[in-house]
């Protein structure tokens, strides 16, 4: 039963030991109680819908769906939901996404007990709290500019180190239309050729390594 008072938190993690670790920190805590936890984002949605938590902590990369899909699903049932991202992955697209979805808080996996704890606090407060690191990274975002679906796409391809040939031919699209696209693309990014495009979508969160 919930006592008066106490913040009640939903964790969701598919790592059980660090899922069970966070438990520990937040139930040792004066203030705040895990009524729930989830290890896949579908079942951390039937939690979030079933027990209405006031803090929802969501790590981003889970199976069933993604932690971004969870959050866009979580505001779209209940907008005035607050959702603290933990995770390890400090890509400025991965922020940027699930900061526009409405996350109040983006915090790494190995931030202070003490910002974790503070965050929470922060978020259940209404504000909202966004490390310096995690501020340059989204600041550089919004320098180099969003990039489209297509050029996602593109991205993607280049990291499975296919060539403009076997992209075209995967996109249905001429070669000399991938090359145009690949020339805008570089632009974006700020590199000046295929190896440096995969490594820097890497590093801003836009693709990801299966």
């Amino acid at each position: 039963m919930k006592k008066k008072g106490k913040l009640r938190l939903l964790v969701v993690d598919d790592h059980p030991a660090l899922r069970a670790g966070l438990v520990t920190i937040i139930n040792g805590q004066p203030d705040m109680q895990v009524i729930a936890e989830a290890g896949d984002g579908i079942n951390a949605l039937t939690l979030f819908r079933v027990h209405h938590p006031d803090i929802v902590l969501l790590d981003l990369r889970l199976p069933g769906l993604e932690g971004a899909e969870v959050l866009e699903a979580m505001k779209q049932d209940s907008p005035d939901c607050r959702v603290v991202v933990l995770t390890t992955f400090d890509g400025e697209h991965d922020i940027s996404r699930v900061l526009r979805a409405g996350a109040q808080a983006y915090l790494l996996k190995d931030a202070p007990t003490e910002e974790l704890l503070g965050a929470i606090r922060a978020v259940s407060a209404g504000q909202r709290h966004i490390p310096p690191l995690v501020a340059v990274r989204l600041a550089d975002h919004m320098t180099h500019g969003e990039l489209t679906p297509r050029e996602v796409d593109l991205l993607q391809q280049l990291v499975h180190g296919r060539s403009n040939k076997e992209i075209a031919a995967h996109l249905n699209l001429a070669e000399e239309t991938i090359k145009a696209y690949m020339k805008g693309l570089f632009a974006k990014l700020g590199v000046v050729d295929r190896t440096q495009a995969a490594i820097r979508g890497l590093q801003r969160g836009v693709v990801h390594l299966d």
